[in-house]
């Protein structure tokens, strides 16, 4: 009884189950609505291109000159600073301590040449003239003597050894006051050309190595550069956009470390990314629009600013079927008028360029 009736129940139990889990299993999901509507088109032909917001001036990352450990920080993001403003500041104790070592060894240079060029002392005139009259007098009474004894040369109140000593004594005093006169001479000179010539060589080392130790003192401080265009360009203010270093950090001097990010941005420039694919399209002449991602529906016209003439490897990839690793774009600036919502520094835009007739 049990396998006659139950057994084929159970079965066609089962079998329904199956049937309606295959009947799920085969349904399509409802289509699903983005969370957010993506940018279209305007232009019937277009040209289109992935844009990056960037400040008037690019993005200017400012590092450090020495590697060393920051001191102090003087900005905040959302300053603005002038040209040649002090934006942080690195330990400078140690070339504060160099510098005044090398001021004390320019002033003794300094004193040295000095000295050299004030010669002779007054002081030391007046005991050299006494000197020469000394020698003078002295060779007088040496003449006399031997006058007096040349006249009894011959005789037995002198001998001939005594009168060859007293002419010889003549010599010595002739010859001292020669010296005298000499040693006066010399005085009055005063330095000689080639000590002044390498004492004012040591000045001017001195000086330099002081120069240098002021130049590696300034170097600590870094700041907001001058673009050097126009005396206008560098009174413009830059806006700090990001600070990336902290009092008490050790900073090095790696290639491309951005402690500060600067930028004008009193009008803002979009950098896009022409497909090499359509290169052939683009035109400067192109008008287009610009739309922040997420906000399909905000457009801000571009107009065309420069055209950067490398051809580089696309770095911002979108992920599209048709997209290839190895891709290169052309980048064109725009300027772009941030009216209405503000646009920030770094967002990404989708902009269209009305291609129609060309």
């Amino acid at each position: 009884m049990l396998k006659r009736y139950v057994l084929p129940a159970a079965a066609v139990v089962a079998l329904g189950f199956a049937v309606v889990q295959m009947t799920k299993a085969q349904q399509q999901s409802p289509p699903v609505a983005p969370p957010v509507e993506p940018a279209k088109s305007p232009y019937p032909k277009q040209l289109a291109g992935a844009g990056l917001v960037e400040s008037e001036t690019e993005n200017i990352a400012v590092g450090s000159h020495v590697p060393g450990v920051v001191d102090c920080v003087l900005v905040k993001v959302g300053q603005t600073v002038r040209p040649g403003q002090p934006l942080f500041r690195l330990d400078e104790r140690q070339l504060k301590a160099e510098l005044e070592s090398r001021l004390a060894t320019l002033a003794s240079a300094e004193a040295s040449a000095e000295k050299l060029n004030m010669m002779p002392r007054p002081e030391e005139v007046p005991p050299a003239e006494a000197k020469l009259t000394e020698a003078k007098a002295n060779l007088r009474d040496q003449v006399q003597v031997y006058e007096r004894y040349r006249r009894l040369a011959g005789t037995s109140a002198i001998s001939e050894e005594e009168v060859t000593r007293r002419e010889m004594a003549v010599e010595v005093a002739k010859a001292q006051v020669a010296k005298a006169e000499a040693d006066l001479a010399l005085l009055k000179a005063g330095a000689w050309r080639s000590d002044k010539l390498v004492a004012a060589a040591a000045v001017r080392q001195a000086k330099a190595q002081a120069d240098q130790t002021r130049v590696e003192l300034d170097r600590l401080t870094a700041r907001a550069p001058r673009l050097g265009e126009s005396a206008a360009a560098d009174d413009t203010e830059y806006h700090v956009l990001q600070v990336n270093v902290r009092p008490g950090e050790y900073v090095g001097t790696v290639p491309g470390s951005a402690m500060v990010v600067l930028g004008r941005v009193g009008r803002l420039h979009v950098r896009v990314d022409v497909d090499e694919n359509d290169i052939a399209r683009f035109h400067p002449s192109l008008s287009g629009t610009a739309s922040p991602r997420g906000q399909a529906g905000q457009g801000y016209p571009v107009t065309f600013v420069r055209v950067e003439p490398y051809v580089i490897p696309k770095k911002s990839l979108t992920g599209g079927n048709t997209e290839r690793v190895d891709t290169r774009v052309l980048q064109v600036i725009y300027a772009i008028e941030a009216k209405g919502k503000p646009l920030y520094v770094g967002q990404q835009m989708d902009v269209f360029l009305n291609s129609a007739g060309k």
